[in-house]
Order: C-alpha cells, then sequence, then structure tokens
C-alpha cells in the first residue's frame, strides 16, 4: 500500500520487516509533522540527500530490533545521517508531535472526545546499559534496578498522555510532582487522577491544591492472596507492556533522558499506527 502523504516520493527496494513501512504509511507519518530540511531556511546548505521515509525506517527498524546506530543495516542511509536526523527531531519536539496526532486520532476513531478528562499514573524503573552516564542515572533500592525511572500518565483507554524520565532512586511521590505539571500544562481537561498506595499521602493535597486534580488512590486489599486485578491499574500496566514490546525501550541505552523519552514515543507511535491501519477508514 503507497503511503497517501508522500505519492511520488522515490520508491527503494528494503529487505526490513514490511508491517513497519507498510503500518506507518497507513496512518501518514510524514514530512508534514516533521521540521522542514534545513537548507530551507534561508541560510543555505545542501538538500537532504535521502528521503525521510527511509530514515523514519530506519529509527523504526532501531526501534522494535534495539541495535546500536551503528549496526543499521546498509539498505539504510547511512546511521550518523539516520542518528543527526533523530537528533534534530527530538530538539524541535517532533516525535512528541506526531504522537500527540496519532493519539487524538485513535480516541475520534472510537468515538471519543481528544481531550481526555481522566488519567492513570504509575512510574517503572528501568536498567541502564553502560552508555547512560552516571549522572542521569540512579539505583532504586526497592526495585534492586541500577537506571532510570519512567514516569507516565495515560488516559483510560491506555494512551500516552505524558512521559517524564528521572534518576531510578527518585521516589514515585516526588516524580509525579513533575508528572502532574506536565499533565496540567497540557491537558487543561482533565480533572480526575487514579494512582496507586505509592501516591498516597502529601501529593495528594498538593494536587488538589496547586493543580485542581481529584486523586483516587486505588489500594490492594491485604486480605485477598496471589494475583488480582486492581481497577483502573492495569490499564496503566499494560502501556508499560505495549512500551516494552520495542526491544530499544526494553533497557535504557541512550545517553541523554530527552532520548529515552522520544525512544517511548516512538514505541507508542508503531502501537497506535497499527491499531489505526487495521481500521481502514481512518
Amino acid at each position: 500500500m503507497p503511503c497517501p502523504l508522500e505519492r511520488g516520493s522515490p520508491v527503494v527496494g528494503l529487505r526490513v520487516l514490511p508491517n513497519l513501512v507498510d503500518d506507518r504509511c497507513a496512518v501518514g507519518v510524514d514530512r508534514a509533522l516533521l521540521p522542514p530540511a534545513g537548507n530551507t531556511a534561508g541560510r543555505g546548505g545542501r538538500p537532504e540527500k535521502h528521503p525521510r521515509r527511509l530514515v523514519l525506517d530506519a529509527i523504526f527498524y532501531l526501534v522494535t530490533g534495539g541495535i546500536a546506530w551503528a549496526a543499521l543495516p546498509h539498505d539504510f542511509p547511512p546511521h550518523q545521517t539516520v542518528y543527526g536526523l533523530f537528533r534534530r527531531w527530538v530538539r524541535a519536539g517532533s516525535w512528541a508531535q506526531i504522537h500527540d496526532a496519532l493519539r487524538d486520532l485513535v480516541r475520534v476513531y472510537e468515538g471519543r472526545d481528544p481531550a481526555p478528562t481522566a488519567a492513570i499514573i504509575d512510574s517503572a524503573s528501568v536498567r541502564g546499559a553502560d552508555t547512560v552516564p552516571t549522572r542521569s542515572r540512579g539505583y532504586d533500592a526497592g526495585k534492586k534496578v541500577n537506571g532510570r525511572k519512567r514516569h507516565i500518565a495515560v488516559d483510560t483507554g491506555g494512551l500516552l498522555l505524558a512521559v517524564v524520565i528521572t534518576v531510578a532512586g527518585i521516589q514515585d511521590r516526588d516524580g509525579a510532582h513533575r508528572l502532574l505539571t506536565a499533565l496540567r500544562t497540557r491537558f487543561s481537561t482533565v480533572g480526575h487522577i487514579w494512582a496507586d498506595g505509592g501516591y498516597a499521602g502529601r501529593l495528594v493535597r498538593w494536587a488538589h491544591a496547586v493543580l485542581a486534580f481529584g486523586v483516587e488512590v486505588v489500594k490492594r486489599t491485604d486480605d485477598l492472596a496471589g494475583f488480582q486485578v486492581l481497577p483502573r491499574r492495569w490499564v496503566v500496566e499494560r502501556t508499560f507492556a505495549w512500551i516494552s514490546k520495542r526491544r530499544r525501550c526494553v533497557r535504557d541505552y541512550e545517553t541523554l533522558p530527552e532520548h529515552h523519552e522520544a525512544m517511548v514515543h516512538l514505541s507508542m507511535i508503531m502501537t497506535m499506527s497499527r491499531r489505526l491501519a487495521r481500521t481502514g477508514d481512518w
């Protein structure tokens, strides 16, 4: 299926995973949501040599396979070029814009308003590789994990609303201050938050007084043994599973926390693009 937003673009034979290419094109992840090329800003410079679709394919291939930048197959542009454009688009906030556009499409297709009114928050510690510098990593004594921690807020369907990356040693309540602040900055419509017992206490009072959030703590029942599905909390746990389906997100290989955040957005972009591609009538 040709990409509807890139008709006329050069066709390049790729020996890569075809479903990554088809699903991405089916939902229109194209140059309209990416910053313009450097030579179009009026400061001169050479035009981009490689098609952006090819660069996007290379980035998606890396996120799915969890490989190093230098290990990209030769069918793609040089890894220095791919990483350079990835880094430029991170600075421009392009991955977050693409992610938000797809999330709104998914919500509209499901018959919901693009602006959510409730969210679920949680965090997960991720082991850091040796490429993660000491200044941006920490030790989570509870989970015995040395690396970084992902703090995420999702809607009631599990779609990502906000993500904050911190050192793993930070308490959930302290990281939630930054997460809820980011959530309020982006969504004025959200009024109710579900969270687990780790967020109880002063955070509930602070969120109500400062950000006008009503935080409901969903606690585990102590008299029940074994596994049990807790209301609302299972939704955010499923989102963590969606993110970890991409091998680049199973561990943290990123030198910069901003790049880690971009990898989370990319994983959710691929998840939502597949969902939209299956509908066929978006």
